[in-house]
């Protein structure tokens, strides 16, 4: 079964969220993601076969057949599109990947109050990336995805 393209259900109100979902969009250079913001006016979860109220709750993977995949199988997806696999394959392991689904779910839960607490982080990083596109940009490299 083919997980590409996946296409990732997130809430891009959520500062870390969305920086590492552009993160994720720069690195896709064989354009295996799909990015859907969730948290949009209009988006409509139904098309996807999954409720509102659980997309704004955990990040959502749609694979090609239809299958959603949730939480870090998405994350694990995702990272391996763009030939970063290797960071989460640990997550896979069975001594892990309790600790691991456990540490996302607290996560994606108090997402909105880590990103207060790492908002400074959030923005240099943001900011640096800016700055890294927007020379890209002056030297004739530009891409907008």
């Amino acid at each position: 079964m083919n997980d590409y393209p996946l296409t990732l259900l997130y809430d891009a109100s959520c500062p870390v969220c969305k920086l590492e979902m552009d993160n994720l969009r720069e690195r896709d250079q064989l354009n295996k993601l799909n990015f859907v913001d969730a948290s949009a006016p209009g988006f409509d979860a139904g098309k996807y076969g999954v409720n509102l109220e659980e997309a704004m709750r955990v990040i959502h993977g749609v694979k090609p057949d239809g299958t959603v995949v949730t939480g870090v199988e998405t994350i694990h997806l995702a990272y391996r599109a763009v030939g970063l696999g290797w960071l989460t394959a640990a997550s896979n392991l069975p001594i892990l990947k309790p600790i691991c689904n456990w540490g996302y779910e607290y996560v994606a839960k108090n997402r909105h109050w880590v990103s207060e607490i790492f908002a400074d982080a959030i923005i240099r990083i943001a900011a640096k990336r800016a700055e890294k596109r927007s020379r890209a940009c002056k030297q004739g490299k530009c891409s907008i995805k």
